[in-house]
């Protein structure tokens, strides 16, 4: 399903948002990594997952599982519940053990959309957290035009040019606080933005 899901988004996001991927070589062929990425609209994780080569889970707040349709879809595609305003272990844990045996998890640093584009938010210590315990590489990703078609307060979608692109590979140091390490990612995705 998840296959057949990235295929069909690759084609619409193409034919309306001429979509395109920059950096895709930075992506491993193999082994666990984790894929963090700015966040400013509900189009990021379509978008940044249409563009990775690779399979990605992703964690996405247990509210949308409320609803039938998009829980049996979000379900078919591997998306991970994750409980918001509170320390989800079991979300944690499960994150762990992909990485472990060699798969991808994408995360947003942020851990909410932004309200302005241009305004970053603070980001959590999770993806440190994450990418130091699973000790896999973490690759950057920054996500543009996601915000003019679809911004936070947006019921519908408008047209826009949409890209990925991906950053070189952080390989994390052990003992290194959380917070410092995801402040770097962070440092990382904004960087992006300029290129």
């Amino acid at each position: 399903m998840y296959r057949f899901s990235r295929f069909v988004l690759l084609i619409i996001l193409k034919l309306f948002f001429l979509f395109e991927a920059k950096g895709k070589e930075n992506i491993p062929k193999k082994g666990g990594f984790i894929l963090a990425a700015n966040h400013v609209s509900y189009l990021d994780p379509v978008a940044l997952g249409a563009a990775c080569p690779r399979t990605v889970h992703f964690m996405a707040r247990d509210s949308l599982f409320f609803k039938p349709i998009l829980k049996s879809w979000l379900k078919a595609v591997e998306v991970i519940p994750l409980k918001r305003n509170a320390a989800d272990l079991s979300a944690i844990k499960t994150g762990l053990q992909l990485v472990r045996r060699g798969e991808a998890l994408a995360l947003f640093p942020e851990g909410t959309r932004r309200v302005k584009e241009d305004m970053y938010l603070n980001p959590e210590p999770g993806v440190g957290f994450l990418a130091a315990k699973g000790g896999v590489p973490v690759i950057p990703a920054f996500i543009s035009g996601t915000y003019t078609a679809m911004p936070r307060q947006a019921r519908s979608l408008r047209l826009a040019r949409i890209s990925v692109r991906f950053g070189k590979e952080i390989h994390i140091e052990r003992g290194r606080p959380y917070q410092e390490t995801t402040n770097l990612i962070m440092a990382n995705i904004k960087q992006l933005s300029n290129n």
